[in-house]
């Protein structure tokens, strides 16, 4: 029978074994969490404080501003103070805290980028119906079942993974508390329960794609129709920002759950990074690159901050 002891803490993956190496990693990550940090509240402000951008577009903007720094502050300040302190520590109830805030953002990002890709759709295919659709009663409810869907899915998954009995140990094989990389510390006959409510929150995920997927197919049947060459370029640029990140968010988690190619913890390592760090560091980037409304905003808020600073 496997020793099912209690575990007070758990081990995660170092990034580096030696100490300089570590201290490298805390001054990238420093200035990755800080620029997604920036990146974020500047369109937090810029959103906020400008009129003509209280839209529903740049509302679910503005919702996906919020959601990118909680993120990305649930993993990376551990990773970094563990690689300042030269330790993997973390105590039993941080895992469950950052397991559980991880699966409540992840879930209520995806679950916006869905909302996002019918704001689109109704944007371009149903444009004199938009006001009507979309309006501010119906962007607080469609906003709030996202943020709804993700709490409750972070109470199942937390629920389940640590009702199970950890019988292998405490060492997590990544930098931060993972569903799958817990329910390796689980016995084998225990995990089956946890396991089924993974495949369940993969095909209500699957089921989003594929929403994104058909109305981006009618959005550009749409946009080919348009007589206007500006027309299709200006419809093209408002989606390009949106289908990036989708891209960017599916793909790289679809291979970190699905461990596709995947030989070692060290490539695990770098994907698991690149779909829990990268895309919170990068949106306001990439929303803010092709979106000249979006610039002028952010131009304000700096003369604005220069202003004040005279």
């Amino acid at each position: 029978m496997p020793n099912c002891s209690s575990v007070s803490e758990f081990l995660l993956l170092a990034f580096a074994d030696m100490h300089e190496l570590q201290l490298l990693h805390f001054g990238l990550f420093l200035g990755i969490y800080l620029a997604a940090l920036l990146g974020n509240g500047l369109i937090l402000t810029a959103v906020a404080c400008d009129q003509r951008l209280h839209t529903p577009r740049y509302f679910f903007l503005l919702t996906l501003a919020l959601l990118d720094p909680g993120c990305i502050s649930t993993t990376l300040p551990k990773a970094m103070a563990n690689s300042l302190w030269d330790t993997r520590a973390i105590s039993y109830q941080g895992c469950v805290a950052q397991l559980f805030f991880f699966a409540f953002l992840f879930e209520a990002e995806f679950s916006l980028l869905t909302i996002m890709a019918y704001d689109r759709y109704v944007a371009i295919c149903k444009p004199l119906h938009y006001g009507s659709v979309l309006d501010s009663r119906a962007c607080a409810k469609v906003a709030a079942s996202a943020w709804g869907s993700g709490f409750l899915t972070a109470v199942l998954h937390t629920a389940n993974t640590f009702s199970l009995p950890l019988c292998q140990g405490n060492v997590v094989d990544q930098f931060f508390c993972e569903i799958p990389q817990i329910l390796k510390l689980s016995s084998s006959d225990a995990y089956l329960r946890e396991v089924g409510a993974l495949v369940f929150s993969v095909c209500l995920g699957f089921c989003c794609f594929l929403f994104i997927v058909l109305s981006y197919v009618q959005i550009f049947r749409a946009v080919l129709r348009m007589p206007s060459e500006q027309g299709r370029h200006k419809a093209f640029s408002t989606c390009l920002p949106h289908l990036v990140i989708v891209s960017l968010f599916v793909s790289s988690g679809m291979v970190a759950y699905l461990n596709v190619s995947i030989s070692s913890p060290s490539l695990d390592l770098v994907v698991s990074f690149l779909y829990s760090v990268v895309p919170p560091a990068v949106n306001p980037l990439i929303y803010s690159m092709r979106n000249q409304d979006l610039k002028d905003a952010v131009k304000k808020v700096f003369e604005y901050m220069r202003f004040w600073n005279q």
